[in-house]
């Protein structure tokens, strides 16, 4: 009997600020130090995505986010260059308490406000094609799957 295929559920927040994103710098991760990300993190057993969005949002940057201030960004049907799939579900939200800060010194090094449209050249991959989707108004998207990429 074939095993069920499971995938590894991401949850990402676009904290956006005019026409800007906050960006965390990974330090100490053993995964793509030096280089930026969102606000992000797994999806944890009996965790709603938006449940996972909050956490993610006040155990990284020390926001607070009421859940019904997060927007639907896009997902991403990603597939890492080692070959492990993964669904990244992206939300947006332009209101938050708070102000944002490096609340894990331990695996960010810093924060940064970016354009949103201009996003540094060291932003991970997987993190730029969501936000890409995202912009582009695309519900959900593909991203380093060899003959289906689109971003």
């Amino acid at each position: 009997m074939k095993q069920r295929y499971q995938v590894t559920v991401d949850v990402h927040v676009i904290l956006e600020r005019a026409d800007q994103v906050l960006l965390c710098l990974r330090e100490g991760t053993g995964y793509r130090d030096g280089w930026y990300c969102l606000p992000s993190g797994h999806l944890e057993a009996g965790e709603t995505v938006f449940d996972c969005a909050v956490r993610e949002a006040q155990e990284e940057v020390g926001v607070a986010i009421d859940p019904r201030d997060l927007r639907p960004a896009t997902v991403v049907h990603h597939l890492s260059p080692e070959g492990h799939p993964r669904i990244g579900v992206f939300f947006a939200a332009s209101r938050w308490y708070g102000e944002p800060v490096n609340a894990e010194p331990a695996k960010c090094a810093s924060l940064t406000w970016a354009p949103l449209k201009e996003l540094p050249d060291n932003t991970v991959p997987y993190t730029a094609a969501g936000i890409e989707l995202y912009l582009s108004e695309v519900g959900v998207g593909v991203h380093g799957w060899p003959e289906l990429a689109t971003t």
